[in-house]
């Protein structure tokens, strides 16, 4: 009995996380799919988004829902100016996308660094405002409060997103873009523009799991490396350019660290994550969801 409550806390815990990772990975993997290049730099904006509503919340004492309004608005925009000052220049000169690859890795670097200098690299703990009491069900079965908030949360930002792409202009725009950019910008559609909405989805998303990231752990200027790494390894197990696939492989990151770590040892977490990705890439090198494709141009 007591396997059996462990494993659904576990459970529990696994897809809260998994659900977290997969805001981020889809981001990642929209980016991926109208551009075809994996913007490293996708981890600042998870800590842009974490940095702007522990001041909100403890400089300008606002509530929780405006501070993170405006981390979400501030990491979106931020992405849009990303995009503007490090890729747009690089995209209009060349179709290769190699380059756009390498200026992330470095847009990556001068966002951590910026936040280094400006305002230190100790570890920050965001104030107590999201709740965290234990919660039981059924009278045996015992979670945190945060982990249930995080899980609807990031399933009702997922669901918005699908709407989104589903039911708007701009969202058909995407999926258009996604199987081919160079013809939806002969079609009519303003390819500038749809890439900027694209990014500030995308930092909006990370925001949101940066919020949560912050409180599950603390908050660094190194944060958005650790965790782009694990929504990397997400997109690329689900496959690369799908956001499903990006969801699914968020999942499945988050129960096996859960559960590897209710089970065996924290300390094999990682182990059993980049486990997962050798093994997927030596059976099935796109992904479940993913295709091949060659570079756009």
């Amino acid at each position: 009995m007591n396997l059996f409550v462990t494993l659904i806390q576990q459970v529990i815990n696994g897809l809260s996380l998994g659900s977290v990772y997969a805001l981020i990975a889809v981001g990642y993997s929209l980016v991926y799919s109208v551009l075809l290049f994996s913007n490293f730099a996708h981890g600042g904006f998870l800590v842009i988004g974490g940095y702007i509503c522990y001041y909100a919340l403890l400089k300008l004492k606002l509530d929780i829902w405006t501070a993170s309004l405006a981390a979400l608005v501030g990491a979106g925009v931020s992405a849009i100016v990303v995009e503007r000052l490090a890729y747009r220049p690089i995209r209009e000169r060349t179709p290769v996308t190699l380059y756009m690859l390498i200026a992330s890795m470095g847009m990556s670097i001068v966002i951590e660094n910026l936040f280094v200098v400006t305002i230190g690299g100790r570890f920050r703990a965001l104030p107590p405002v999201i709740p965290t009491n234990p919660v039981r069900f059924f009278g045996v079965v015992t979670t945190s409060a945060f982990d249930i908030l995080s899980l609807i949360t990031a399933v009702a930002f997922l669901i918005g997103l699908q709407v989104f792409l589903v039911k708007t202009k701009w969202g058909l725009a995407i999926r258009a873009a996604s199987y081919n950019l160079r013809t939806a910008g002969l079609m009519g559609v303003n390819v500038n523009r749809l890439i900027s909405i694209v990014f500030f989805v995308a930092g909006l998303l990370a925001a949101v799991g940066g919020i949560f990231l912050s409180v599950r752990y603390t908050l660094y200027p190194q944060l958005g490396n650790a965790i782009t790494t694990k929504a990397f390894i997400a997109a690329v197990i689900g496959g690369l350019g799908s956001l499903p696939g990006a969801v699914l492989g968020s999942i499945i990151l988050g129960l096996a660290e859960m559960l590897t770590a209710g089970f065996i040892s924290s300390q094999f977490r990682d182990l059993v994550v980049f486990g997962i990705l050798i093994v997927t890439l030596i059976i099935r090198p796109t992904g479940f969801f993913g295709k091949s494709v060659s570079e756009k141009v």
